[in-house]
């Protein structure tokens, strides 16, 4: 079962007492971390079955088509052109999303246009009915599932699981500082901003804003991490050479075990990531 938790994780994570911090200095052996650049990424038709009229799809990780032992998770980048609007249509899962470039309206067919600007969050439940509408020079979104393959239906094929969609427009996002919650180190000046979790594996969906000359770590102590760039830009040193890279908005980077992530922010502003993991996160 999916909660909200922008108010739930903000009284558990406020008090130090409440959960165990992850370690501070932990040795990894045999780490797992990977980054992917957006210049690497390859993209393909979204939805093949609209020919030219379908947005573009780039896969960041995981395997999007993949299907029966195939089935994983993923996320991928979705490319739409000025003006496009979707018609009602329904998906087999339930998506999660973040707008990147350009302006997103993703909602019931019969609702006005709410435009969401880059850096906002938004959900939707498998077997609901919407439409999504996209205006701008370039708008690009992050898109992630649990389970592949994400597939387009037709509304006829529509059904209800009790589940709602949520949208988040980012002037609503609720950033917690090193006063707020201990996943934040009391030397650092990066936020947190829980934004969705699943009660029952312990997957959560949450933004990290690192601020302008950020120099730091990033350590996880759970089995999945999956992170995309949503602003800015990020130096990401890889722990098995000590090779740097730039990953620009749109990139990835990610760990299949406990691990560090020594980053620093490249950019002249804020740069904000988006993080789907389970166990706990420690920007320091």
């Amino acid at each position: 079962m999916y909660a909200i938790v922008i108010i739930g994780l903000v009284n558990a994570c406020a008090n130090p007492k409440d959960k165990p911090k992850v370690e501070s200095s932990i040795i990894i052996e045999n780490p797992t971390n990977k980054v992917l650049l957006r210049s690497e990424i390859v993209w393909e038709k979204l939805n093949p079955a609209r020919g030219d009229q379908s947005p573009q799809a780039g896969t960041i990780w995981g395997d999007r088509k993949g299907v029966g032992v195939g089935s994983m998770a993923t996320g991928f980048l979705a490319k739409f052109v000025d003006g496009f609007s979707s018609p009602p249509h329904i998906h087999n899962v339930t998506y999660r999303a973040v707008v990147i470039e350009g302006m997103v309206h993703n909602d019931d067919p019969n609702a006005e246009n709410i435009w969401m600007p880059a850096g906002s969050f938004w959900t939707q439940p498998l077997g609901e009915p919407h439409i999504t509408s996209a205006q701008g020079e370039q708008i690009i979104a992050l898109v992630e599932i649990d389970k592949s393959p994400y597939l387009v239906k037709p509304t006829s094929e529509a059904f209800d699981t009790g589940e709602r969609p949520v949208n988040i427009e980012a002037s609503n996002i609720v950033w917690l500082d090193n006063q707020s919650t201990n996943w934040v180190d009391p030397e650092s000046d990066a936020q947190i901003s829980f934004l969705l979790e699943n009660t029952t594996n312990d997957l959560k969906s949450l933004f990290v804003k690192l601020p302008k000359g950020y120099v730091g770590k990033l350590e996880t102590n759970g089995t999945i991490l999956h992170s995309a760039v949503i602003k800015g830009a990020l130096n990401y040193q890889l722990p098995k050479n000590g090779e740097t890279k730039v990953l620009d908005v749109g990139s990835y980077f990610g760990a299949t075990d406990r691990a560090i992530h020594t980053v620093s922010n490249s950019s002249e502003d804020e740069t904000v990531l988006y993080v789907r993991m389970d166990g706990r996160l420690k920007v320091k």
